[in-house]
Order: structure tokens, then C-alpha cells, then sequence
């Protein structure tokens, strides 16, 4: 069998392989998933609890060594890595207890002696297709409610970061055979068969868009239920009345955390005129205070980007930016100390153009573009200026402004003086191109349920209004 080279984007070092997967592998994994679903939807919650309060104790027990493999494979600084895998356990916990308290609801009847209630039921096989950047984060918004509804797994990791996902196969040893299985391989390859297969129900993805809109596509042909995470582009607006020195430090956090590459990062800030050239300053000079390098390294605060596609692609933006007229503050170089590795400097622009395409699609890197706006109203006006939908973000005491910006910016989250936290009992997800789902709380638990009406009359009689209308339609 071929095979898929893992490579270390701090080293350019080969760290592992794994299986390049065919179809004939997808096509095992679904068998094997059609056949467990059989048993696996009819397990008591309560049992299904237990095992996914069993799998969220295996991650705690595998933290470091998960952290160590995700700070290798994909370069996030190893205590980020660390936060992760717990985040992920959290996931899990959750969702095996809220998986235990519903099945439906209880609905008035329309006449007497009659009782209407509704059952959310499994929908079957799920192709959950994870993304490179948060390997077991996202692994387990899909995984977790995806098996508490009582479905059964086919996780296909990317081909960059596919070792922790591999690691887990030890953690997912106390479920019955067939219920979660992991298949490596290209999306084109692997990825596509399970999107296509006539035997996956549900299929899970997090991307790009343009990868969204294929698996749609594809889904659509045959009908087949999709749940899309894609793209985001999330404004940051710092109000006149904010902190200086907590909202930089937060627009930093928000704008370099795993080298940008976050799909909720802050990758459009939008500033007050009044405030802008000292929010500024300060944010110039926090950033040349951080630390590049490998996350291996306790003290390194950013680690490389992905690939050298990933990096590539990144300076021409930036590059192109500063042809329409922005200007580098620091950084918007690949780092010259490095001999090996994708890392590139965080960066700060200004007088960046809001058409650019540094900041009308999404970038994945650590760049902070700065825009000057005259009042709240400018500032919502930019950030709804996008096809994207996941979140945003604004600093300001003033509630006005906030609930005025929370009201009318098109976004799934919104974040008021705390960017990107997230909480699992509350939904996650986008509008717009960013996608029509929703992962976390009961939501994301019913995006891998669908719902059943039961309609009961516990006594049999003859209604007056069936047949023959000869006697029902009054018009004798």
C-alpha cells in the first residue's frame, strides 16, 4: 500500500507515515459502520453515556503525548495543544450526558383521546471529514453527538496532521467494532468516496468553502444530508471607550493564536479614529515582543504555519496588500532566522484597502490588518461587507454600541470583550457562505438526529369525516 509522508512545518522533517487510503478501504469502513449501526442506535443512553464519559477519560490520559504528536505534525505551540486535548475530552463529557436527557417532546393533540409526541432518531453512517488545524477539537464536535444521537463514524483526518487522530484508535477501543473507524488518505481520494458513497447518510465537513460547496454538491445528488463548517473572515471592532492595553493584547491573541490559522481569528480589525494611532502603537509593540518558533519550546508564543503552500500563499497577500497601498509596520517577511520551517513574522498593516484580498477572503496566517472607522455605524457597515458569517468581535463598556453591533452584524457568535472562547452548551457555527450548521449545545446534537412525529389515538372509532362524503360534505 502507499503510503502519505507527515511532516514537522517547524523542521521540514518527516516525522511518521500513514496509509494513503483507496476506495476499497472507504468502502470497508462504511460496511463496517452499516453493520454496527444495527446494534449501536438501539444501546441504552444511558450506556452510550458511559462509554463517551470512557473515551473523554482516555484523552485525559494520552493528554501529553496527544499534545506532543499535534505540536509536531502541525506546529500549534505544545501548551495550545495541550488546551485542545482537554477541550476535546469536554466535548465528549458533554455530550454523554446531554445525549441521556432528550429523545423528543410531547406536542398538544389536535382532538380528544389523542397523544402527539415527536422522536429524534439517528440518521445512520457519518463521514466526518476534519480539518488540519485543530485535528481533535473539531474531531470531536462531530464524533461526540454524532455517536450520542446513536449513529455510527467514519473519520477521515487530513493528510497534513492524521497521527493524534491514529492515537486515538486505543481510546476508541471500548466501543463495540464498527462504530467509529478512521481511514488516512487524500480528500480527493478518500474523502470523495465517502461524499459519494450510496451508504453514508450524513456527511461532516470542516473547510474552505470551495470545498463546502463540492461536498454539497455532491450530497445533493443523491439527496444526502450535509453539515457544513467553512470559512471565516471574523471582524474585530475596538470602540473609543475600550482599554487600550487588554484590547491589543487581545486583537493580538485573537489575530496569531496557531499562527492565524483559526477560522474564528480575528482577521479584520476595524478602529475608531479617535483611538487608532495609539491602539496601534501598542499593538506594533506587543508584537515584536512575541516569540517564534517551535512549539516544543516552553517560551515560543507562535509556531510555523502548515506548509510551504500554506506560507506561499500567505506573503502574496500580504505582498499584494502593499501594492494597493498598505503599509508594514512589522514583520510581512518569511522569518530569516530559520533555516527550516514555515514560520512566518506576525504581522501589522495599516492603510490596508477593505477589498484587498488580504481582507475580503479568509487569511490563514498571523496577520493584523488595522482599518481606521469613524463611529459604530462605519464599523458594522465594514464588517457585514463580506460573504462570510462565523463570528465577531467588538471591545466597549458602551452597551449601546455592542447591542446595536451584536443586532445587525451577520455572524453565528458574537463576542463582546472576549474574543474566540468558546462553551459547549452553546451552538457554534456560521451564516452566509460560512455555512447553514451548527456544532455544540443541543443544536449540534441535533444536527445528527432527525425528527420523527407520532401521531396516537388510543381509541379506535370511526371518524365522521371519512367516507362516504355523502354524509359529511352538507351538501344534501
Amino acid at each position: 500500500m502507499q503510503s502519505i509522508d507527515v511532516i514537522n512545518p517547524a523542521n521540514e522533517e518527516i516525522i511518521g507515515q500513514v496509509a494513503r487510503g483507496t476506495a476499497e478501504d472507504a468502502d470497508r469502513a462504511v460496511h463496517d459502520a452499516r453493520e454496527a449501526f444495527r446494534k449501536w442506535r438501539w444501546v441504552p443512553a444511558v450506556e452510550k453515556g458511559a462509554m463517551l464519559h470512557a473515551i473523554a477519560s482516555g484523552l485525559r490520559a494520552k493528554q501529553q503525548e496527544l499534545a506532543v504528536i499535534m505540536t509536531r505534525e502541525g506546529g500549534k505551540p505544545f501548551c495550545e495543544n495541550r488546551d485542545e486535548v482537554e477541550w476535546a475530552a469536554s466535548c465528549f463529557d458533554y455530550y454523554a450526558e446531554i445525549g441521556r436527557n432528550s429523545r423528543g417532546s410531547s406536542l398538544p393533540p389536535s382532538f380528544e383521546h389523542q397523544v402527539n409526541f415527536t422522536i429524534k432518531e439517528p440518521y445512520g453512517v457519518v463521514a466526518a471529514i476534519i480539518p488540519w488545524n485543530y485535528p481533535l477539537l473539531l474531531l470531536s464536535w462531530k464524533v461526540a453527538p454524532a455517536l450520542a444521537a446513536g449513529n455510527t463514524v467514519i473519520i477521515k483526518p487530513s493528510e497534513e496532521t492524521p497521527l493524534a487522530t491514529l492515537t486515538l484508535a486505543g481510546v476508541f477501543a471500548n466501543l463495540p467494532r464498527g462504530v467509529v473507524n478512521i481511514v488516512t488518505g487524500y480528500g480527493e481520494e478518500v474523502g470523495e468516496c465517502l461524499v459519494k458513497h450510496p451508504e453514508t447518510d450524513l456527511v461532516a465537513l470542516t473547510g474552505s468553502v470551495e470545498t463546502g460547496k463540492r461536498v454539497g454538491q455532491l450530497c445533493a445528488e443523491q439527496v444526502k444530508k450535509v453539515h457544513l463548517e467553512l470559512g471565516g473572515n471574523d471582524p474585530f471592532i475596538v470602540c473609543s471607550d475600550a482599554d487600550l492595553e487588554i484590547a491589543a493584547r487581545a486583537a493580538c491573541w485573537a489575530a496569531y493564536l496557531n499562527s492565524g490559522q483559526v477560522c474564528t481569528g480575528a482577521k479584520r480589525l476595524y478602529v475608531f479614529e479617535s483611538i487608532a494611532d495609539e491602539f496601534t502603537r501598542r499593538v506594533v509593540e506587543f508584537t515584536r515582543s512575541l516569540k517564534l518558533g517551535n512549539g516544543m519550546e516552553p517560551d515560543t508564543d507562535i509556531g510555523p504555519v502548515i506548509n510551504l503552500r500554506q506560507l506561499e500563499d500567505l506573503h502574496s497577500r500580504v505582498e499584494e496588500a502593499a501594492r494597493e497601498g498598505a503599509h508594514i509596520l512589522t514583520g510581512g517577511r518569511r522569518a530569516p532566522q530559520f533555516k527550516k520551517g514555515f514560520f512566518y513574522e506576525p504581522t501589522v498593516m495599516v492603510d490596508v484597502r477593505q477589498n484587498t484580498r488580504l481582507v475580503s477572503s479568509e487569511t490563514f496566517g498571523p496577520i493584523l490588518p488595522i482599518m481606521r472607522v469613524r463611529d459604530i455605524d462605519h464599523a458594522i457597515e465594514l464588517a457585514n461587507d463580506s460573504k462570510y458569517g462565523l463570528g465577531a468581535n467588538i471591545y466597549t463598556n458602551n452597551m449601546e454600541w455592542a447591542m446595536k453591533a451584536m443586532d445587525r452584524i451577520t455572524a453565528g457568535t458574537f463576542w463582546i470583550n472576549d474574543p474566540l472562547t468558546d462553551n459547549d452548551a452553546g451552538p457554534f457555527g456560521g451564516m452566509r457562505q460560512t455555512g447553514h450548521s451548527r456544532e455544540l449545545g443541543e443544536e449540534g446534537l441535533d444536527e445528527f438526529r432527525e425528527t420523527k412525529h407520532v401521531h396516537l389515538d388510543y381509541k379506535q372509532e370511526l371518524k365522521p369525516y371519512w367516507f362516504p362524503y355523502s354524509k359529511y360534505n352538507g351538501l344534501t
